[in-house]
């Protein structure tokens, strides 16, 4: 038997210009975790189909299945791609009968990285199961290859910032850096309720981006540095600066037409309630924002959400 788990994650600054090469900050979240285990189990059947003696159970979505079934389609089931792809990884060819089991906190299709997160956990266990060690960087890529059934062309944010477990400062293409946290920060993270489509708002962008291509170089250009600034300020310790920089990048994200009327009220309603500053987080048209907020505030802001509409808040300590 082996476990692993996997911390959630949120965008701070970058999201969406980052598909176009310039940086993007993203932290890992550990309030809110995926869970998965793994069990070799006795199984003496003759089987035409070694996928038939493995069993994939995720009580959280109602999932019970062997991963045959969840093969058999011509686009298979995320977690079935997750086992296949880390198996051949392992060089597993014909595995041996096992039941693997996922539970995860984090709300899904919400910005905080529940499908890598699932797919780092499940990783970690399989090769935990089979005694294998994989780096950071190997489990990364693997889940960035899920990661592409989920979103078409992610930015290989999730994957990164879930699978090293540590901030990240992140340009596609280029080598990982993480960065150090000169003094703690905290924010509220809180949700819309509504899923956030990933896919269909990193499209939507794109067809903008085609059609006036230097306008949006121009405007990835302005995230760009604003994500610069904010990395310089956390290094420094400058926390202060981080608030308005969250406004602006705010702004940007609102004229790429990835915000929603949802994200702007609890935006508005957190900078009503004393945030220092307050972004959309991940995709957008849904899922999350996050406000930067005076430790001693945070309860108190938090509520103040929830009174504005947020389904559920975490309040979190980036360190």
């Amino acid at each position: 038997m082996a476990t692993a788990s996997a911390p959630g994650k949120i965008i701070l600054f970058g999201e969406h210009a980052v598909v176009y090469g310039r940086p993007a900050l993203a932290v890992p979240v550990l309030q809110v975790h995926a869970d998965a285990r793994a069990d070799l189990v006795t199984d003496k059947r003759m089987r035409e189909n070694w996928a038939d003696a493995i069993l994939v159970e995720a009580p959280d979505i109602g999932l019970f299945s062997p991963l045959s079934a969840l093969l058999a389609d011509q686009t298979p089931h995320p977690l079935a791609a997750v086992i296949q792809k880390t198996l051949q990884h392992l060089g597993v060819a014909i595995p041996p009968a096992f039941t693997v089991t996922i539970r995860s906190t984090i709300p899904v299709a919400s910005g905080l990285g529940s499908g890598a997160a699932v797919s780092v956990a499940l990783i970690h266990a399989l090769a935990g199961l089979f005694e294998r060690a994989l780096s950071d960087e190997q489990v990364s890529q693997i889940t960035y290859e899920i990661e592409k059934l989920h979103h078409g062309t992610p930015s290989g944010i999730d994957n990164t910032v879930i699978a090293y477990a540590k901030p990240v400062y992140f340009v596609r293409g280029q080598p990982i850096h993480t960065f150090s946290v000169a003094r703690p920060f905290t924010l509220v993270i809180a949700d819309t309720g509504q899923a956030a489509p990933t896919k269909e708002s990193v499209g939507d962008v794109r067809k903008l981006w085609e059609a006036d291509k230097s306008r949006w170089e121009a405007v990835f250009d302005k995230v760009g540095e604003i994500v610069v600034a904010a990395k310089k300020a956390i290094e420094s310790g400058e926390i202060a600066s981080l608030g308005p920089l969250m406004d602006a990048n705010h702004a940007l994200l609102q004229e790429m037409t990835v915000s929603s009327p949802e994200l702007d009220r609890l935006v508005l309603a957190a900078k009503a309630a004393g945030a220092d500053g307050a972004k959309l987080s991940g995709g957008g048209r849904g899922g999350n924002m996050i406000a930067l907020v005076q430790p001693e505030s945070a309860e108190s802001l938090a509520s103040a959400l929830k009174a504005a509409g947020a389904r559920n808040t975490i309040i979190t300590t980036i360190k």
